[in-house]
């Protein structure tokens, strides 16, 4: 079994009972105490747990081993689960913003109770809890669809201030019957804020964008450690989900034999892949040069 997808459905599976269980009980708070921001905040958490599904079900397909077709393996979906997520975020925020701008302005509109409150304080401190361990896990494994989902914990319990704000507002002034409203409008904002920074990097990933010029630098002095190379270049990287591929062409000395050659190349990658956390795999182009 992979290692890395098992860890990543691991700590989902952790994450989607919770928002189950959020969801369920915002829904419920939410209808019987009279709170629209903290239904909105409630469709937030069922967003949720279709990414957690998302994430889990994609984990089965990423992991899978490189074939004939696919000869780089299946690491793309991941990128594809990170966008499926940024994408549902978007969905949701705007569906919410919609809805609260249409009734901002509405005159009747009930006092939300001390339930909605108190499970807004609840739903806030256990999404924080969530967020803070699931990116932690992220960052542990660099896997991007752990990490995205993550932010959607962290989304999930920013929006949850403004709510409670919304809710305490409405409270204690009752004539006050925008705050609740108002409340739901900022929680759409958070949401679309989150899915624009998610989607961003799943695009950058998608159109083939390359390592950061810190990577590209580290990877260069490393090679140039090796006293047999003249220079490098054509040095290009890319990504498939966490994994990093890079190729390049190394220039030896022309005098050298072809296995020679070979030799230095393979001691050469060896030392990229178990000292660049990230690098997958490593192709080098051997070119003939003059010594300086």
């Amino acid at each position: 079994m992979n290692t890395h997808a098992a860890f990543v459905r691991r700590v989902t599976w952790v994450g989607f009972g919770a928002n189950i269980i959020l969801t369920c009980i915002k829904f419920s708070a939410g209808i019987f105490g009279q709170s629209q921001a903290l239904v909105a905040d409630a469709v937030h958490s069922l967003s949720d747990t279709i990414t957690d599904l998302a994430v889990i079900l994609g984990s089965f397909f990423w992991s899978e081993p490189p074939d004939q077709c696919h000869p780089y393996g299946h690491q793309r979906i991941e990128t594809i689960v990170t966008m499926a997520i940024g994408s549902v975020l978007f969905m949701a925020g705007a569906g919410i913003g919609w809805h609260a701008i249409t009734t901002l302005h509405q005159k009747s509109v009930p006092t939300p109770s001390s339930l909605a409150l108190g499970t807004t304080v609840i739903s806030l401190v256990t999404k924080e809890i969530l967020f803070r361990w699931t990116d932690r896990a992220g960052k542990k494994i660099r896997s991007t669809a752990l990490s995205a989902n993550a932010w959607h914990h962290r989304l999930d319990a920013i929006s949850s201030i403004p709510v409670l704000i919304a809710l305490a507002g409405a409270m204690l002034f009752p004539s006050l019957t925008f705050l609740d409203s108002a409340g739901a409008l900022v929680v759409s904002v958070f949401i679309i804020q989150a899915s624009v920074k998610i989607m961003v990097p799943g695009f950058g990933e998608l159109l083939e964008k390359g390592a950061p010029e810190e990577t590209l630098a580290a990877i260069t002095a490393l090679i140039m450690t090796h006293p047999e190379v003249i220079t490098i270049h054509k040095l290009r990287t890319r990504y498939l989900g966490a994994n990093l591929y890079i190729d390049f062409h190394l220039v030896l000395n022309k005098r050298l034999t072809i296995q020679k050659g070979h030799d230095i190349a393979e001691r050469i990658k060896n030392d990229i892949l178990s000292k660049t956390p990230g690098v997958a795999d490593a192709v080098i182009h051997v070119e003939p040069g003059n010594l300086p």
